[in-house]
């Protein structure tokens, strides 16, 4: 049975479409119903556009609180009857309004090994510590700072003092290796 998600992201949105490209292979059993920005100007909003699939834009300032925008996350969420929602680069800890109304059905993709380097710039983090190895990681969301419980990880050589390619390496794992492990993740609901 299709399993039905919301992708949330905040930027480009390359995860996004590496997953759209994998459900549109026939590699994993899902739909993505619904992406939920809370940058209305991310290319990610094109990239749905392109692919036909609805968006949420939302301007978390214009609300009063956290809880109060992801009240209306939630509504649109019920709505298009979500059952995974999928964190694609998207730069905002999840609030309880969303955590208790999905338990282990929020995941993330990291561009390290958690626990290292969690946060804002992973990769540049990496980089200046002069880690010879860093990597992705697919986690669990609680309400920490990248701290749920991991699912899945893989290294990736850092390219010493490219930051461009170590990115790419990056990019390119994370592409694989996100799709894999939510079809892993939907077939064991």
């Amino acid at each position: 049975m299709t399993t039905k998600i919301a992708v949330f992201a905040s930027g480009s949105g390359t995860n996004f479409q590496a997953i759209q490209e994998s459900i549109d292979r026939g590699e994993l059993d899902a739909k993505i119903e619904l992406v939920v920005t809370d940058q209305p100007n991310a290319y990610v909003v094109k990239r749905a556009e392109n692919f036909g699939i609805p968006v949420f834009a939302f301007t978390p300032k214009d609300y009063n609180s956290k809880a109060a925008y992801e009240s209306e996350i939630a509504k649109k969420l019920a709505e298009k009857e979500i059952e995974w929602i999928v964190l694609a680069g998207y730069m905002r800890l999840i609030g309880e309004t969303l955590l208790s109304k999905y338990p282990n059905k929020i995941v993330n993709i990291h561009p390290s090994l958690l626990p290292a380097f969690p946060g804002k710039d992973a990769i540049g983090q990496a980089m200046e510590h002069g880690v010879k190895v860093t990597g992705v990681t697919v986690h669990f969301v609680d309400e920490g700072m990248d701290t749920g419980p991991i699912i899945a990880q893989q290294a990736v050589e850092v390219v010493e003092g490219d930051r461009e390619a170590t990115e790419k390496r990056i990019h390119q794992v994370e592409h694989e290796l996100y799709p894999k492990t939510l079809k892993k993740l939907f077939e064991n609901k």
